[in-house]
């Protein structure tokens, strides 16, 4: 008994060392998924949450994948799609009939196209792929969508309102002024004789002081005049005076 006990003690050892070679340097299935860190949408876009995965064994109906959100301000995640040989679209909650599959489990790819962004949508997504036998590596991914306010857009009709009502008067008035600078109107010389006459200034035939010009009858017509209303100075004239006046009108 002794020596049958000592005969099996090398083949225990063999046998031990077998088996432990086995466990530890047997090869291991793994998977790796990857997504990007960050995506940045606006309020009512289509966004593509990517999702991709490599696996050292070839996907089988077995195959599945999970999508989960888990709230901007935190809190835990929950599924709200799932895929095995078809897709499971959420038919309640926020996601209700806005997100579409557009993975290709054959070709690595496990994305989802997430409708109609709101502001809601804010928060982390996690990718998550099972392929039995892998069951070591990455099997999760996360994405942190930022979805923003979309900017106010220039309609056409309004850029048409601006430049009808605001640009056009301005042009037309700028071109306006420009056009008076270098070509100033002309003015005619009767009219720039009114304009630019100062008042010191005489008339023609009012030079030297010699007053109207007067006809021969507007003459004789004075010399009565003054003769009646000035009968003093008529009286004092020297005699043959009034003679030369008469002779004269």
């Amino acid at each position: 008994m002794r020596w049958q006990h000592r005969r099996n003690d090398p083949l225990n050892a063999v046998l031990l060392l077998y088996l432990g070679f086995c466990f530890v340097f047997r090869p291991t299935s793994s998977i790796t998924v990857s997504s990007p860190a960050e995506l940045h949408a606006s309020k009512g876009d289509a966004v593509t949450l990517s999702c991709t995965f490599t696996s050292t064994s070839r996907p089988t109906s077995k195959m599945s994948v999970d999508w989960s959100y888990r709230l901007q301000s935190g809190g835990p995640p929950h599924t709200f799609f799932h895929f095995s040989s078809r897709a499971f679209p959420p038919t309640d909650g926020q996601f209700s009939g806005r997100v579409r599959w557009q993975g290709s489990p054959a070709r690595g790819g496990a994305s989802i196209v997430l409708l109609n962004a709101t502001l809601a949508d804010n928060g982390t997504y996690a990718c998550s792929v099972r392929n039995p036998p892998d069951v070591h590596g990455l099997p999760t991914s996360q994405t942190v969508l930022t979805v923003t306010p979309k900017a106010a857009s220039v309609r056409f009709s309004d850029v048409t309102v601006l430049l009808f009502f605001i640009l056009l008067p301005s042009t037309l008035i700028t071109l306006g002024l420009i056009g008076r600078m270098f070509f100033p109107p002309k003015q005619s010389s009767r009219h720039q004789s009114k304009v630019h006459r100062s008042p010191i200034e005489v008339t023609e035939g009012e030079e030297y002081g010699t007053g109207p010009v007067w006809t021969k009858k507007e003459c004789c017509d004075q010399c009565l005049m003054d003769s009646d209303c000035e009968p003093e100075y008529y009286s004092k004239r020297l005699p043959g005076e009034a003679d030369v006046a008469e002779s004269q009108c």
